[in-house]
């Protein structure tokens, strides 16, 4: 799967590509201000770059230069206001690999992506299959089975599954799963997470047990005690 870091200060923006990006299968980051763009940029190593020109108080195409030494790797699709051809021009021989101007149609980023992708040798397209053990999940019907029996899930809990299938041996700690699931429109400080893994848990557990399989609730998703959670075996 194809790993997208997006650098925008604009919450609203950000949160919107951050859901659609999601929904589109891709794995994304986000960092949100100029001082986490100069000390992040450097890890973990991305495909793709979504790079707004003004963060905060810095002109991100000065740092082009720093970004392709630390992401030599990731194509860069810069975001801007400033869409003159002259300041087009000015970001490509910067550096720039593409150069979409604000505001612009979510299907024509998306379709900038997926070319920019496929330019850099990458998966330029989304993983459609996600497993592990019992699981499986499909990125393009958005639909779950478990031993090849379909679970009805929320959007939200498509979402919370997705998020652990695709980061399968990590452990994702509770902030890192509200940046990736709910973005920037969850409190920090609220507990929606439990409650989602105590669904997800559920259901999937329901499932089991109707099939007669021998699987529990952690099963599927563990508790990593003082750290997050990770997913489990599902078997």
């Amino acid at each position: 799967m194809a790993t997208i870091l997006l650098v925008e200060d604009e919450h609203k923006l950000a949160s919107f590509l951050l859901r659609g990006l999601g929904a589109e299968g891709y794995d994304c980051d986000w960092i949100d201000s100029s001082e986490r763009f100069l000390s992040e940029i450097g890890s973990p190593q991305y495909e793709l770059i979504l790079l707004d020109r003004l963060v905060q108080d810095i002109d991100t195409l000065d740092y082009l230069p720093l970004v392709k030494k630390k992401q030599p790797k990731a194509m860069i699709l810069m975001l801007t206001a400033l869409q003159d051809v002259d300041q087009k021009v000015i970001g490509l021989q910067a550096g720039a690999d593409d150069y979409l101007g604000k505001p612009f149609d979510f299907d024509e980023l998306l379709a900038r992506v997926t070319a920019l992708l496929r330019r850099g040798g990458h998966q330029h397209g989304p993983i459609q299959q996600l497993s592990r053990g019992h699981l499986a999940l499909n990125t393009d019907s958005h639909r779950v089975w478990l031993n090849q029996r379909e679970v009805e899930l929320t959007h939200l809990e498509y979402q919370l599954l997705k998020c652990f299938l695709s980061n399968p041996d990590s452990v994702l700690s509770r902030e890192r799963i509200l940046n990736k699931v709910w973005g920037s429109l969850a409190d920090p400080l609220t507990n929606i997470v439990d409650v989602y893994i105590r669904r997800v848990r559920k259901k999937l557990s329901e499932a089991s047990e109707a099939q007669q399989l021998d699987c529990h609730n952690e099963s599927f998703i563990e508790t990593v005690r003082g750290s997050g959670y990770r997913l489990g075996r599902g078997k």
